[in-house]
């Protein structure tokens, strides 16, 4: 006596092949097969689109904020002059920053001067924010010294400033002009205190990626910025760089200790923490608004597989009477369902992964056809679209949709398993 066949055999590929490839008018695959193969394609590409840019956007947002600010910035808590003037100052900026500097997993502690002004060339003004730092500190900076997109010599800091690609062009400056700083809190006489005017030669201009430090930043030499903010002597803060940002809370107890008993730390978590938990709230929700277009195109299974149970009831029927169990009947029409979601989702990854790597060019189409200003840089922060393909990305959108392909396509399947042979030849 011959055994029972085991699962998934090879006749009930046969039948499951016959029935996908007949055509409509011999009880094939239906229109709505066809349907929920193209929605459920679409449906993945999205999916796999949506998380590839939303990952793409919080790699790029976090890394220009980590090469081009400090992971740690430690400074004093407020104290009250003899004159009665607040002041967060630091005297002792050089011993603070070889101490936090010697911290295991610090690799730089540099102080800074920092002050707000007006910009002036020709006829153009605009504020800025202006940071004294020491060269060999501003060589450390990622987004600064080590950016590709910059003009200029960088060693040439000393005798000038350091300037933003955004405050180059809104000012019309190129290498080799003057930028006038003016500062309202500047020369102090027997009348009060007039504003400082000194003009600064531009010898390089950086791009960080960022358009709010494009387009507000100045790096000015430290002794400079001391003498120019009448800071002599003082540093207002110390800027930490350490070897993994993302693990900067383990060494904050460290970097504490090293500081002294008065010091006082502000990480980039603090600063950028709100954004960053807001992109994490927005992944999960348009996960899961995506997830529920994958199931609304996997139901569409449903309608084509019971369309195809319909069509196929003789056959089914005769299959009955020639032995074939309701395990084998369930088998053949899940493998037909199956087999549209398994393409769908194949195709949705083929599409949603060559749209990733293609992005700059479809991007730059879309923005040619609709005229430009699609993407506004003083809104987004960055400068183009960024995309991020990430395995397990595509791996959750893949399970995704095979899970909920194969579970609605158990439905109609069972549906077929049980249909009495009986009853479905009896008008034959």
């Amino acid at each position: 006596m011959a055994g029972t066949p085991p699962p998934f055999a090879k006749f009930e590929w046969i039948i499951a092949w016959r029935y996908l490839r007949a055509r409509r008018a011999d009880g094939g695959v239906s229109v709505m097969t066809w349907i929920s193969l193209v929605g459920i394609t679409l449906a993945v590409f999205a999916l796999i689109a949506t998380l590839a840019v939303r990952s793409g956007f919080r790699t790029e947002f976090v890394d220009t904020i980590l090469g081009a600010n400090a992971h740690v910035t430690v400074y004093n808590p407020v104290t009250v002059t003899e004159t009665g003037q607040t002041s967060r100052t630091m005297t002792d900026y050089a011993e603070k920053a070889a101490a936090i500097g010697a911290v295991p997993g610090v690799t730089r502690a540099a102080p800074l001067v920092k002050g707000q002004v007006m910009a002036n060339f020709r006829n153009s003004n605009s504020g800025v924010l202006v940071y004294g730092i020491a060269e060999s500190d501003l060589l450390g900076i990622p987004r600064v010294a080590q950016t590709e997109n910059y003009e200029g010599d960088i060693s040439r800091f000393s005798d000038g400033v350091a300037i933003g690609s955004g405050v180059a062009r809104e000012l019309g400056l190129m290498i080799g002009d003057r930028i006038t700083l003016i500062s309202p809190n500047g020369v102090k006489t027997a009348f009060g205190t007039s504003p400082r005017v000194n003009a600064y030669e531009v010898v390089y201009i950086f791009t960080a990626g960022r358009y709010d430090i494009d387009r507000t930043r100045v790096y000015m030499p430290f002794e400079e910025a001391q003498s120019y903010f009448n800071k002599e002597g003082v540093a207002d803060e110390l800027e930490v760089m350490v070897t993994d940002a993302e693990r900067i809370d383990a060494l904050l107890p460290a970097i504490i200790e090293a500081g002294g008993p008065d010091t006082l730390v502000w990480t980039w978590r603090d600063s950028s923490g709100a954004f960053l938990r807001a992109l994490d709230i927005e992944d999960n929700v348009m996960f899961i608004i995506l997830s529920i277009l994958v199931l609304i195109a996997s139901m569409n299974i449903i309608s084509g597989l019971i369309m195809l149970v319909k069509n196929k009831g003789r056959d089914i029927g005769i299959l009955r009477t020639m032995g074939l169990t309701e395990g084998s009947i369930m088998r053949v029409f899940f493998i037909c369902g199956a087999s549209t979601g398994l393409i769908g989702t194949l195709c949705g990854v083929g599409l949603g992964c060559l749209f990733v790597i293609y992005i700059d060019p479809i991007f730059s189409a879309v923005n040619y056809v609709s005229g430009g200003g699609v993407w506004d840089p003083s809104i987004r922060g960055i400068y183009n679209l960024p995309a991020q393909l990430r395995a397990e990305d595509v791996a959750s959108a893949v399970v995704l949709s095979l899970f909920l392909s194969f579970v609605v396509t158990l439905f109609p399947a069972r549906r077929a398993a049980r249909m009495n042979p009986v009853e479905a030849l009896r008008y034959e």
